[in-house]
């Protein structure tokens, strides 16, 4: 129970965050303000209430649903932790979302470069990983996907196959003549990218950056539109 506890709090945290995300995105606020105030907070902490496109691995969503399920056995009512696996499964069509009110529900003939495969980054493990849920989504509209990552190809090969999707360990390789680029997982080598050169590959010079990992004022003083989570309030150019 302590284990089960320990990983739902951590699942209930980031799903919390995500949901404060949406929240900025619709009434124009920088949810990175918010973290920071929220993080200097003793009594919250700084771990894991950064907002992204949601949670996946082996042990955040198999002990939320554990948790869920001994609920049901119990005879009880489980709320709080439906409630968290749901908005983490929507979370990780955020993204989908708003590559949609980009460039349309039809995607058809469009490109796009995905960055990172794995749940998070050091693994190659793509149990829950919202790049595959992501990948799958995109080649459903019609779209093409070019993906990297450095650990998580052959497992990833097995999980979309079938679909349009082309691989590469080039980072920027997977960008040129890309419609866009779409950031799933903070790998290291993906943190500091060259954004002019990003700028002189993309189509429509658009980065969708599924963790936040860049600054959206240096995003556009190189000439691209940047797209966040909860970051309305300043994805502009």
């Amino acid at each position: 129970m302590t284990n089960y506890a320990a990983n739902a709090m951590l699942a209930t945290k980031i799903s919390f965050m995500n949901e404060v995300a949406l929240r900025c995105d619709e009434l124009g606020v920088d949810v990175e303000n918010v973290l920071r105030g929220i993080g200097s907070d003793a009594r919250i902490g700084s771990a894991f209430i950064y907002p992204g496109c949601g949670y996946g691995g082996s042990c955040f969503p198999k002990d939320v649903r554990s948790m869920i399920n001994m609920a049901g056995q119990a005879g009880l009512q489980d709320i709080i932790f439906e409630a968290v696996e749901r908005r983490n499964q929507r979370q990780q069509l955020v993204l989908v979302d708003k590559v949609v009110a980009q460039f349309g529900s039809d995607l058809s003939g469009k490109t796009f470069a995905l960055w990172g495969l794995a749940f998070k980054p050091g693994t190659d493990d793509i149990r829950g990983a919202p790049a595959i849920t992501i990948a799958r989504h995109l080649c459903d509209r019609g779209a093409s996907v070019v993906a990297c990552d450095p650990q998580a190809i052959n497992m990833s090969k097995q999980a979309l196959q079938g679909l349009n999707v082309q691989y590469t360990e080039d980072p920027y390789q997977a960008t040129e003549k890309a419609d866009a680029l779409i950031v799933v997982t903070e790998w290291r080598q993906f943190k500091q990218p060259d954004f002019r050169r990003l700028s002189g590959q993309l189509q429509s010079k658009t980065i969708f950056d599924g963790r936040n990992l860049y600054k959206p004022e240096r995003c556009v003083d190189c000439g691209l539109n940047y797209i966040g989570i909860g970051r309305s309030s300043v994805a502009i150019n």
